[in-house]
């Protein structure tokens, strides 16, 4: 008897515990503080010189995708509660393994600039420069992988920003 009444007081205890927190955790790892509603992405310009005209708008897109699936928040047009800005720094191909005769793998590197700004909480704010790469066979021609290859680093470059604002790493 006296353990069922200890179980109930436990019970109690830990619900008033999680009531009483300030912040919501979501089953990504996503921690979004008790006032934070609203997010704020805008569009990151590109001033990579050889990157292609979709990458400002593929990069972008991905970003507020991220947001959108792991959090309750809602995308608004400007003045969000979170705000996310910058813009594409670099866009490269470089030769990785290099053998006597030829280079036999690529790298595709992609570099964005972000500044992240938490109105309610100012001291989470940040401004970080993020880069991320996929190696491809360098007798491919990179046109034929190109987006694929740009698909999977926005993914990887946005799950980074997405763990940095909101992981609590």
């Amino acid at each position: 008897m006296t353990s069922i009444k200890s179980s109930h007081i436990c019970l109690v205890f830990i619900t008033l515990f999680l009531f009483g927190c300030k912040v919501n955790y979501s089953f990504t790892g996503a921690s979004v503080a008790t006032g934070i509603n609203t997010i704020s992405i805008a569009t990151f310009p590109s001033y990579a010189p050889l990157a292609p005209p979709v990458l400002s708008q593929s990069f972008t897109e991905t970003l507020k995708d991220i947001f959108l699936r792991q959090t309750n928040l809602t995308l608004v047009k400007a003045n969000g509660d979170l705000i996310i800005e910058g813009e594409i720094t670099d866009y490269r191909v470089t030769s990785e393994a290099v053998t006597q005769d030829a280079s036999t793998l690529n790298r595709l590197t992609i570099t964005v600039k972000v500044r992240y700004t938490d109105t309610k909480d100012e001291t989470k704010s940040y401004e970080q420069t993020f880069s991320n790469f996929e190696q491809f066979d360098a007798n491919t021609n990179l046109s034929s992988v190109e987006q694929s290859l740009i698909d999977q680093i926005n993914e990887k470059l946005t799950q980074d920003i997405f763990n940095k604002s909101l992981g609590n790493w």
